[in-house]
């Protein structure tokens, strides 16, 4: 059964690789596309249906498990060693993200004022960390899982608390291409568990986006970042008059 949500979720990806909507699957399982969208979200297919879903996609569900597997070969997490090693040397940091991001050695010598040789080099160690391969033409190829992130309190998230916070709350957010939401609630415990369940869905849904986006035109495309945070936690002038 621990394989069910790996499994959905590579299903989900294959559906928009092919360009196949919620909808297409209503039609198919002949339910309504709120229906559709809540087995997604609960991860919850008999098998029957899992196979009607393959046959609009063309495959068998044994590829579909084949793909599930590969997948989860790749690297979803690196050990704080090598994530130190990132966040010591800026540049290697720049285009570890740049590359996790899509960009391709070109873009990368297009959108930044790098030498060609340093580049190389820099992409040659992300090839030893197994971060990606680096193929002949210094063509690029992500070893990364869709669902790779950095891990919690590590070296690289360190650094971006301590280095970009400010920079990136800099902003107004009141660009067409900005937003940022403050709300304040007195919460259960299982309530606030229920969120960072949202939370976690969101930011999957904003690594499967950034993988459609890979073959789009680089000019089209725009570094962006999204920040999902929650805690307990009370602004420090409030604690002073609070009994």
């Amino acid at each position: 059964m621990a394989q069910v949500g790996p499994l959905i979720d590579t299903l989900k990806r294959e559906l928009k690789a092919q360009g196949k909507t919620y909808l297409d699957v209503a039609e198919t399982l002949d339910l309504s596309e709120a229906s559709v969208k809540r087995l997604f979200a609960e991860k919850n297919f008999t098998l029957t249906r899992l196979e009607a879903i393959c046959d609009i996609l063309n495959i068998e569900l044994s590829e579909l498990v084949q793909k599930m597997s590969k997948d989860q070969c790749q690297l979803t997490q690196l050990t704080r060693d090598q994530e130190k090693e990132i966040a010591n040397d800026l540049i290697l940091l720049l285009i570890t993200v740049s590359v996790i991001s899509g960009m391709t050695f070109s873009d990368i010598l297009n959108a930044y004022d790098i030498p060609e040789t340093e580049c190389i080099q820099k992409l040659a160690k992300l090839d030893r960390l197994k971060i990606i391969d680096l193929l002949p033409g210094n063509r690029v190829k992500l070893l990364v899982a869709p669902n790779f992130h950095w891990l919690p309190n590590g070296p690289i998230q360190q650094f971006f608390q301590e280095k970009v916070e400010q920079d990136f709350f800099s902003s107004r957010f009141d660009k067409a291409n900005e937003k940022l939401i403050v709300t304040n609630a007195i919460l259960t415990d299982s309530s606030n568990a229920r969120l960072q369940k949202k939370m976690e869905r969101l930011a999957a849904e904003f690594n499967e986006l950034m993988q459609e986006d890979h073959s789009a035109p680089q000019q089209k495309k725009s570094g962006t970042t999204m920040v999902l945070a929650i805690r307990q936690w009370q602004y420090s002038l409030f604690k002073k008059i609070s009994k």
